[in-house]
């Protein structure tokens, strides 16, 4: 059976197209808003953001049409939750300290020609704790549905037009 199922993805494999691609720009971590470590190193912090962030854009954007490219630009950052210094700093996750991203965005089709864009969008969910989520030991869960839900209602409904 494992044998059938290798072959019919072989076979299948010269029919899948490639999909599209992610662009991710990044201004000065210490001018966003919060994005501070609760118990790491702030540099070491921060790629892990940007590591978390561009993997999940970058996921997003296979979805586009093959030569479609996504530029994303984060002007702002306000993770979920709210860091405190007590006798070690953590981040405590209230409703009240909702994630919430600022970013630019343009979507061009394969000749080049911008298809979705805007400045300074600013994406949030007051009620990100009210969502039902299986991944609550994954990294930045609420920041990356905020991006997968903009993505869904903003970028992939324009490849669809």
């Amino acid at each position: 059976m494992k044998k059938l199922c290798f072959t019919l993805l072989a076979l299948s494999m010269p029919f899948l197209s490639i999909a599209g691609e992610a662009k991710i720009t990044w201004k000065d971590f210490n001018d966003y808003h919060d994005v501070h470590p609760a118990n790491e190193a702030k540099r070491s912090y921060h790629k892990r953001v940007t590591k978390h962030f561009e993997k999940h854009i970058s996921k997003l954007a296979e979805q586009l049409p093959e030569g479609y490219k996504l530029n994303v630009t984060f002007d702002d950052i306000d993770l979920a939750g709210d860091s405190r210094m007590g006798m070690q700093e953590i981040r405590v996750i209230k409703r009240i300290y909702f994630p919430k991203l600022t970013i630019s965005y343009a979507l061009q089709d394969k000749s080049g020609v911008t298809v979705s864009s805007a400045e300074k969008l600013v994406l949030k969910d007051m009620s990100f704790m009210d969502r039902i989520n299986k991944e609550l030991d994954k990294s930045f869960i609420y920041e990356k549905q905020l991006l997968s839900d903009w993505f869904a209602d903003q970028v992939l409904i324009k490849t669809n037009a």
